[in-house]
C-alpha cells in the first residue's frame, strides 16, 4: 500500500513536450506541468518535475515513487520504474471515464488509439509511428502554409464555410497540395478545417468505435474543435479531459502510488 502521508509522480517524456503529474495517495491530481522536450530529455524531465512540485508546493522529498513513461521515457535515470505510453494514456483516461472507452490521443510525432472494457482493461490499441499524419507536428506544418500560430486554428477552423478535402496524408506532400489549393483561392478557415479533419481521419484509420470516446495529447486541450471534428468523423460522443495533455503523466503517477507490479513489462 502507498504512504498514507506522500505523494507521488509520473513524467511523461514526449518528442515534443515533457508533461510531469504528481497525484496524493487517494490518487487525486495536485498539480501538472509541461514544458518543451528540447535536445535534452533528462533535463527537461528534470525541469518539469520541479515546475509540478513548485506549483503543488511540496518538497522533493515527499515523493513516494516516480514512474515515467512516453518516448523518452528511458531518459529519466532518477525514476523509479518506467510504463509504456499505451498503459499510461489508458490508465490516465479511464481514471477520468470509468467505463468503456476508446482513448484517441494525438501527441507531436504519434497518434494512437486505445480500447478499453469496462474495467479498464485493454482490449486492443493502434499505434502510428509511420509518418507525421495525424499528428501535431502534421498541424504545426500547415500552421506554418496558412501563415498562423498553431493555437490560431481553432478559431480559424470555426469560420469554415465549405469542406474541402486534403487527398496527402503524407505532411510533405500535404504542404505541397495546401499550396496549391492556397493558389486556386481556397479560404484559409476551410483549409484550416480540413487540416484537422484529415488529423482525426489518420489517427483514426477509418476505424468504427462503438462506443464514447476519450480524446487526450495537447491537440485535443489546445484545440477544443478537434473533438468536435473527431465526433463527426466517428460518429460518436467524444469527451476531453481535464489535463488532457498530460493525460499519459497521470497515468503514470498512478502506477507509481500502486507500486511496483510486473503486470505491464516495458518491452523497449
Amino acid at each position: 500500500m502507498p504512504d498514507s502521508n506522500g505523494y507521488f509522480a509520473g513524467i511523461d517524456v514526449g518528442s515534443t513536450t515533457t508533461k510531469a503529474v504528481i497525484v496524493d495517495a487517494g490518487g487525486e491530481l495536485q498539480a501538472a506541468a509541461v514544458a518543451r522536450s528540447g535536445a535534452d530529455f533528462e533535463r527537461a524531465a528534470l525541469r518539469t518535475l520541479e515546475d509540478a512540485l513548485e506549483i503543488a508546493g511540496i518538497p522533493r522529498s515527499r515523493i513516494g515513487r516516480i514512474v515515467s513513461t512516453g518516448y523518452g521515457r528511458r531518459n529519466v535515470p532518477f525514476a523509479d520504474d518506467r510504463r509504456t505510453e499505451i498503459a499510461c494514456h489508458a490508465r490516465g483516461a479511464f481514471e477520468s471515464a470509468r467505463r468503456a472507452v476508446t482513448v484517441v490521443d494525438v501527441g507531436g510525432q504519434d497518434s494512437k488509439m486505445i480500447v478499453l472494457d469496462d474495467a479498464g482493461a485493454r482490449l486492443r490499441f493502434r499505434m502510428n509511428r509511420k509518418c507525421a499524419a495525424g499528428t501535431g507536428a502534421f498541424l504545426e506544418e500547415m500552421a506554418r502554409r496558412l501563415d498562423v500560430p498553431i493555437e490560431a486554428l481553432d478559431a480559424l477552423a470555426r469560420h469554415s464555410t465549405r469542406t474541402v478535402s486534403l487527398g496527402s496524408f503524407c505532411t510533405v506532400f500535404a504542404a505541397t497540395e495546401v499550396l496549391a489549393k492556397i493558389r486556386a483561392g481556397e479560404k484559409p478557415e476551410d483549409l484550416a478545417h480540413a487540416a484537422l479533419r484529415s488529423v482525426a481521419r489518420q489517427a483514426t484509420e477509418g476505424e468504427s468505435v462503438a462506443g464514447p470516446v476519450i480524446a487526450t495529447g495537447g491537440v485535443a486541450e489546445h484545440l477544443p474543435i478537434f473533438a468536435e471534428i473527431l465526433a463527426e468523423v466517428l460518429q460518436t460522443t467524444v469527451e476531453v479531459p481535464a489535463h488532457a495533455q498530460a493525460c499519459g503523466a497521470y497515468g503514470a503517477a498512478l502506477v507509481a502510488r500502486d507500486g511496483p507490479t510486473t503486470d505491464e513489462p516495458d518491452p523497449r
